[in-house]
């Protein structure tokens, strides 16, 4: 089995209403989309989420990472892995050339699985065929005020979730402590409750001020209270709070996640495939945090993280956005999305590869020229 080309493109899908959270709006959402092809016919589907510069990780793609691709074996994902990274260490050990990557990787893995006959969360190890998930949101609207917020929440509960996620951060402490109180009551003492500030505190003792704000609410975690690159921060709030700091979605390879392990930066690790060097790095990942006792809840992605998340067995919960809360739109390009079931519970796909089947039509419509 060689590799006969691979072909890798910008697709962008607009959202109906502008939407924030801590530090940023955005009016559309973009993605790459990376094609491996054989010369015996299998075709291989990797992506990654953009923000706002897909077109530059598809011509990465294409120009740097395709020569080094054609002839080979995809199974040799860890070869090749060490040959795609090794080979552009001078201009991308992280942005946009680890999630070039990480589009090719995962479209490796989707060959691998369906060369084995296998869905990948078997050929992975196979510790659940179902796994948790979460209702991700309390993003900010201009007209959502605290009845949205708990209208919003109470859906997730009437899906089926048990553990729910709100945005912080871009109004003031006492604004945000009113919002989390108001979601504390609408879903009760007994549910899990996550929060995300999107790295927005700039110091310790603003990071600290604001989450202590918050412990009376009994949040489960608060995902990246301080920019992720500042490691000795964030741990100096992860020891200073009484609910654990959670990060890694923007984070790649193994070694950035072992320095915020041996820091103390962060109890829950969040790995995102499409960013952190795709599956092949990703399981070192997980499997190095379970060597340490640490749960990994991976950001975004759930199509792919389900299975992913269902070959290891240190996986805390996907995390889930209905598509009409207008925030996420990948699946407008999916052909069959995965979805949870009443108790919250996301059944793993039983077909070859990834399982993720894109929509032909749905791509051409949305490509970004």
């Amino acid at each position: 089995m060689e590799i006969a080309e691979v072909e890798s493109y910008p697709i962008k899908i607009p959202l109906d209403s502008p939407v924030s959270f801590s530090n940023r709006t955005i009016t559309f959402r973009d993605h790459v989309i990376t094609h491996v092809r054989t010369t015996d016919g299998l075709e291989g589907v990797g992506y990654s989420l953009g923000y706002e510069g897909a077109p530059l990780l598809a011509q990465a793609v294409e120009t740097m990472l395709e020569p080094l691709l054609v002839g080979e074996d995809p199974r040799d994902t860890e070869r090749l892995w060490r040959e795609m990274y090794d080979g552009n260490i001078q201009i991308g050990r992280t942005g946009v050339m680890l999630r070039a990557i990480s589009s090719v990787d995962i479209a490796l893995w989707d060959l691998k699985a369906k060369a084995a006959d296998q869905p990948l969360y078997k050929l992975l190890g196979g510790y659940a065929d179902a796994v948790p998930s979460y209702g991700s949101g309390g993003y900010y609207r201009d007209d959502k005020g605290h009845d949205g917020l708990r209208a919003e929440m109470r859906r997730y509960l009437d899906e089926g979730h048990d553990v729910v996620k709100m945005k912080v951060g871009r109004r003031s402490v006492p604004e945000e402590v009113e919002r989390v109180a108001a979601v504390r009551d609408e879903i009760g003492p007994d549910r899990t409750l996550l929060l995300d500030a999107n790295g927005v505190w700039e110091t310790t003792p603003e990071a600290v001020r604001a989450c202590r704000a918050f412990e009376p609410y009994d949040p489960y975690f608060i995902e990246e209270p301080v920019m992720i690159d500042r490691v000795e921060t964030m741990a100096e709030v992860n020891d200073a709070i009484d609910y654990p700091v959670a990060t890694g979605e923007l984070e790649g390879t193994r070694h950035n996640f072992a320095r915020l392990s041996d820091t103390g930066a962060a109890g829950v690790l969040q790995p995102d495939a499409t960013v952190c060097g795709g599956i092949t790095e990703w399981l070192k990942i997980a499997h190095f945090a379970a060597a340490h006792d640490v749960p990994v809840a991976p950001h975004y992605n759930w199509n792919l993280h389900a299975s992913l998340l269902g070959g290891v067995e240190n996986g805390l919960w996907v995390e889930y956005f209905y598509r009409d809360m207008d925030v996420k739109a990948f699946d407008d390009v999916v052909a069959e999305p995965l979805g949870p079931g009443d108790d919250g519970m996301i059944e793993l796909p039983d077909r070859p590869g990834h399982g993720v089947v894109l929509d032909e039509d749905a791509l051409e419509r949305f490509e970004w020229t």
